[in-house]
């Protein structure tokens, strides 16, 4: 077993300046070049192109020279809208070079979600890339990127950085993270033992806009000298493409919904020897698809849980505890009436009041939200459990899944999961509509046998109680940008009644859903 590799940038004292200038209520600005710029000169990124990492630290420095040049400074406030690609990166790090909070929004997301997110947000400038959409899931090896003046404000809080959490469980909240807490958890993934390491390739299928694509994927590959590669599309010919693309060890790091494309495609006649595991987070995966995951390649399937307001909490890299998992390096977890709760020295949610309310100083920066956060413990919404004897995390779903039928609780998670895991069913999202509901995506190559017999095969396994009233098989099920399920009542049952499935409208879903972030 290869040991556990420690950042000794860390023990040189970066992170303590850093939380020095977080108690200061700044953003310092040094983190850039001292800890994520460190390592070794070569090919750090590949969007289509190979970007050697002294372009890329010229680049940052140049576009940090006009966006200073343009009213931009320590303390200042910007929301990048950017697709994947090399502006993004740049754009990133050269506010963040500056001292400057950056606000992170879906490029997919339309101009009205837009327009609402940054009413909440308020910042000085904007980036975006007019023309680029984002319908058709792609990377941009570059882009043309226009910076607009916004009236906005200099950022509220010491936060670095501003995300929306994902929205598959309701109106998305603002979530901040100074920098000293993303450098903690790019330090946590380097204690993890399987994550890639300096000479190896990061395969990344998860939005960077997310945190898992960011910390997980760009921000720990620029300082652990993990080459970062983004297939030039999210097709199954393309990932496997940008996995043989080189002979050193590749990690396939995605969602659920990113394992799909790898079963759906055809591996190579001389096999994948660059493979070296492929990591999931967002959703637990289900038996069924760690079964054909299994049969199909021969390597882990690990498994991630996290959150936008933590990063990474606990890892099964291995595969060898699943369903349960590893608490990550530092992080603390208690069950309490059945929900997980974890150990979070600040509240990291900034209150989202509109501008005006921010300018009259009616509220304060950040709220406090006893359903959230209190008295150092984050309230995650996931039912679990954790065994005192080994450690382990068992997320069992969403602690908000149980309903009552005829007097009975159920568990829609324990409904969702063993539909999903019935012969030829792909997936499955059950909510609560009255009574409870089923929707349904068949397997590929699943015949109209599986969905005509599929009531009485769930009967064969679920109790007449907990059995949906009604059942919807449908070509595709509604998702978050960032992959996850929706569980929205009117974008499935446009998806049952054959519309097109709009992903990126999901996040900022103004109705309540549920499932696992």
């Amino acid at each position: 077993m290869r040991r556990n590799v420690y950042s000794p940038i860390l023990e040189n004292g970066v992170l303590d300046d850093l939380r020095s200038a977080q108690a200061e209520g700044a953003a310092d600005p040094d983190w850039v070049d001292e800890y994520l710029f460190r390592g070794r000169d070569d090919d750090c990124i590949v969007l289509g192109e190979p970007v050697p990492r002294e372009t890329l630290r010229t680049q940052v420095a140049d576009r940090a020279a006009e966006l200073r040049s343009a009213g931009l400074g320590p303390g200042g406030a910007i929301s990048l809208r950017l697709p994947p690609s090399l502006a993004y990166v740049v754009n990133l790090l050269a506010a963040w070079r500056l001292g400057a909070q950056v606000s992170l929004l879906d490029h997919r997301l339309t101009q009205y979600e837009v327009d609402k997110v940054l009413t909440r947000i308020a910042p000085q400038f904007v980036v975006s890339a007019p023309g680029v959409s984002g319908r058709q899931p792609r990377t941009y090896a570059d882009v043309d990127a226009v910076t607009a003046p916004y009236p906005g404000q200099p950022a509220r809080t010491g936060h670095a950085l501003l995300q929306l959490s994902s929205g598959s469980t309701g109106t998305p909240k603002i979530i901040g993270r100074t920098a000293a807490d993303l450098v903690a958890e790019i330090d946590r993934y380097a204690r993890i033992d399987g994550t890639p390491r300096e000479g190896e390739r990061i395969v990344l299928l998860a939005s960077m806009v997310h945190v898992l694509g960011l910390v997980g994927g760009l921000l720990y590959g620029l300082h652990t000298g993990a080459q970062l590669v983004l297939p030039r599309s999210l097709t199954p010919d393309a990932v496997l493409d940008a996995v043989v693309s080189d002979s050193s060890p590749a990690t396939v790091i995605g969602v659920p919904f990113h394992l799909r494309l790898l079963l759906t495609a055809d591996a190579p006649a001389g096999g994948l020897p660059q493979l070296r595991r492929v990591t999931v987070a967002g959703e637990p995966t289900s038996p069924q698809a760690r079964d054909a995951f299994a049969d199909r390649y021969q390597v882990p399937l690990g498994n991630m849980y996290g959150m936008t307001e933590a990063g990474v909490i606990a890892t099964d890299l291995s595969g060898q505890h699943y369903p349960a998992l590893t608490p990550a390096p530092g992080m603390t977890l208690r069950a309490e009436s059945g929900q997980l709760l974890l150990a979070r020295p600040a509240n990291p949610y900034v209150d989202a009041a509109p501008l005006e309310a921010a300018q009259a100083e009616a509220a304060p920066a950040v709220t406090e939200r006893p359903a959230g956060w209190s008295d150092g413990w984050l309230r995650t919404g996931d039912a679990g459990l954790v065994d005192q004897a080994t450690g382990l995390v068992t997320v069992l779903g969403r602690g908000d899944s149980q309903v009552s039928v005829g007097g009975l609780k159920v568990d829609l998670t324990e409904v969702e999961q063993t539909i999903a895991a019935l012969p030829g069913i792909a997936e499955a999202v059950v909510v609560f509509d009255g009574s409870i509901v089923a929707f349904v995506m068949l397997a590929p190559g699943a015949s109209q046998d599986t969905a005509a017999g599929l009531r009485a095969a769930m009967a064969s396994r679920l109790a007449p109680y907990k059995l949906p009233r009604k059942v919807n098989v449908v070509a595709e099920l509604p998702r978050t940008s960032s992959g996850k399920r929706v569980r929205n009542l009117s974008s499935l049952r446009a998806a049952a009644a054959g519309e097109p499935v709009q992903a990126e409208r999901s996040p900022l879903t103004e109705e309540s859903v549920s499932g696992v972030r």
